[in-house]
């Protein structure tokens, strides 16, 4: 949950969302494969120096190849507000953009096959700011995210203008 103490005076946050779980697959399958295996090396071999090998190699993948990646997808966070598109990523440090919605030219969005059946895709905004675009990758539902950051931007045009109000 994004701290509304970070937010702007009037800013409201529309959604928020993280990472598609297609992130966490790889790491799951490495996390089965590598208590089968280390496993039955453990109670295969009677050598207690084998045996404590086995167990500092199987912290080291488990710490590298699950603990990290799932700390990553834990830590990422996209927010749309009001009025601006804002990107937390990190564990121990932090990095961060903010896009405002008054920014945006463009929206669209990337499904791969594999996309199409877990419902998911790459989203990227085109931004008049020199700072460039942002691509914001394994969007859940990016279909609709899209057409919502559309709308985001269309509310945000009228408040700037003075013909409407952000949503409540």
């Amino acid at each position: 949950m994004y701290p509304e103490k970070l937010l702007a005076p009037g800013e409201t946050i529309a959604f928020e969302l993280k990472p598609h779980w297609r992130a966490l697959f790889l790491p799951m399958l490495v996390l089965i494969a590598e208590v089968f295996i280390a496993t039955w090396a453990f109670f295969t071999f009677d050598s207690t120096v084998f045996r404590w090998i086995v167990v500092a190699v199987g912290v080291f993948i488990v710490t590298w190849q699950v603990a990290i990646p799932f700390l990553r997808w834990l830590s990422t966070q996209y927010v749309f507000t009001s009025r601006r598109i804002i990107v937390r990523r990190g564990i121990l440090t932090k990095q961060g953009r903010d896009m405002p919605l008054s920014k945006v030219n463009n929206v669209s969005f990337q499904v791969s096959v594999m996309g199409r059946i877990l419902n998911y895709g790459s989203l990227e905004i085109e931004s008049a700011s020199d700072d460039g675009d942002l691509i914001i990758n394994d969007v859940p539902n990016v279909e609709d995210i899209q057409r919502q950051v559309y709308e985001l931007h269309e509310l945000d045009d009228s408040r700037r203008r003075g013909r409407g109000t952000a949503p409540e």
